[in-house]
């Protein structure tokens, strides 16, 4: 063995010694050294191992946040030649050591064991990318993504961790809080015995989001009562609930039968939401509830001001983002001086957006009087035209319906009808593919006001 070696840092210093290459299922491959970072004064490179902090294993990315959260930390490091260094580092308590790994969550994901009666994914064609037929039930994902999780993949170790670590706020896929009627929603006999693990939490006080995907005839009507009754009682640690209609593709052949929402149906649905709203808000001083934007367009209804929506907690679950969308245009077309400039543009929507994307339009040509903006509605053939919102939308869809249109300058589409990383549509088409067969310049803009309108106009200078 070769003898120790010893230099100091400004953070600590390291003692390498040869050992066999080894590692396993808790080594983590560091992908990248973040420049400036003391990993890279540590000399650590690409293609390096961690593989222990403070003399213990590291499960995944929750282990290793809270492992290096000191003022010392001893790191375990393999080398790409098979050198194992033990790395001292003294630093501020909440600096970070600059390290990406190969895998974001340092393990492995969780797929869900569950298979709901309204699952998205049973109702997808075949032939799609591999990735998007995925189901996760991982509730590390909930803190990193802001998914859902059912509860139902969870053990006793990962309460007591989330417990322990404070991590927060988890947001949870209840459905219904009747244990049967769970059991029966999501195919899974432990379903109901998972929501026990809800009350665990509220003791411990973690911060929770709820949702609930309803389904006409079987959590509705009393069933929805009785679980917002539930839920309430969790109210403030459980922040907030959100209340989603189930999506339903033409792809349901074999799968449980369920029908749509219709105008009636919508109008019930948010006669007890905002009954809650009224109980909530004098019990907590929130609304805790929330109908997502679909419930409001399905029955013809206003949506609600800004203040009902608590700071848009459930923003991503569909709530509130009219509302968000029209404060924010509102706020923008206040700095905007409006002129006579002219500009031509086709602003493509799905049919639950075009109502308000119309509207949009109209006050966008009250300042500028000279634009022509035309609104085209796509309906997703792809899916089953019940499926109404953007983020479904194909670029087949998208193509088959603009063809032979004039489209002006320009065509804007929604940001969210590409993959989050990357310019691709849902059916594997590229950005690049669709603007070469529309032949005109194709903008993608986030629903913000100023994006939205220097979509349209171009830059402005402010008042």
């Amino acid at each position: 063995m070769d003898e120790k070696k010893q230099e100091t840092y400004n953070h600590g210093f390291y003692e390498p010694n040869c050992i066999q290459k080894r590692t396993g299922k808790h080594a983590h491959q560091i992908k990248e050294v973040l420049a400036g970072s003391i990993g890279q004064e540590l000399e650590l490179k690409p293609g390096d191992w961690l593989l222990a902090v403070n003399g213990e294993t590291v499960e995944d990315i929750f282990d290793y946040q809270f492992m290096i959260e000191a003022e010392t930390v001893v790191l375990l490091i393999q080398k790409e030649n098979g050198e194992e260094w033990e790395l001292e580092i003294e630093k501020e308590e909440d600096e970070d050591l600059g390290l990406i790994f190969e895998s974001g969550l340092m393990d492995e994901y969780r797929s869900c064991r569950n298979k709901c009666i309204f699952c998205f994914i049973d109702q997808m064609p075949k032939g799609m990318r591999k990735t998007l037929y995925f189901k996760d039930d991982d509730s590390r994902l909930s803190f990193l993504q802001g998914n859902y999780v059912t509860l139902t993949n969870m053990s006793e170790k990962d309460i007591e961790r989330i417990i322990r670590f404070r991590l927060a706020p988890i947001n949870i896929s209840v459905h219904t809080t009747n244990k049967e009627l769970r059991c029966k929603m999501l195919s899974n006999r432990f379903a109901g015995e998972a929501l026990e693990k809800i009350k665990r939490l509220y003791e411990a006080e973690i911060p929770m989001n709820g949702q609930i995907v309803l389904c006409k005839g079987i959590n509705d009507g009393d069933e929805l009562v009785h679980t917002i009754e539930d839920l309430l009682q969790y109210a403030p640690c459980m922040q907030s609930l959100s209340v989603v209609p189930v999506g339903l593709t033409k792809y349901r052949e074999g799968l449980y039968p369920l029908e749509p929402f219709r105008k009636e149906d919508a109008k019930q649905v948010l006669d007890v939401i905002h009954q809650f709203q009224k109980v909530a808000w004098k019990q907590h001083g929130i609304h805790f509830v929330h109908a997502s934007d679909e419930w409001y367009l399905l029955a013809e209804e206003k949506v609600p001001e800004a203040d009902r929506y608590d700071g848009y907690v459930q923003y991503e679950n569909g709530v509130g983002m009219i509302r968000q969308f029209w404060e924010e245009l509102e706020e923008a077309l206040e700095q905007c001086r409006g002129d006579r400039r002219k500009r031509n543009v086709t602003l493509v929507t799905a049919k639950l957006f075009y109502p308000c994307l119309c509207q949009a339009a109209d006050r966008m040509k009250e300042k500028y009087p000279n634009l022509k903006i035309q609104v085209i509605p796509i309906i997703n053939h792809f899916f089953g035209e019940s499926i109404t919102v953007a983020g479904l939308l194909t670029a087949g869809d998208i193509l088959e319906q603009l063809k032979g249109k004039e489209l002006g300058e320009r065509v804007i589409l929604p940001s969210v009808v590409l993959k989050a990383d990357e310019p691709i549509f849902l059916d594997d088409v590229t950005l690049e593919d669709v603007q070469r067969a529309l032949q005109v310049p194709v903008h993608i803009v986030k629903s913000n006001g100023m994006g939205f309108i220097q979509a349209i106009i171009g830059k402005e200078k402010k008042k």
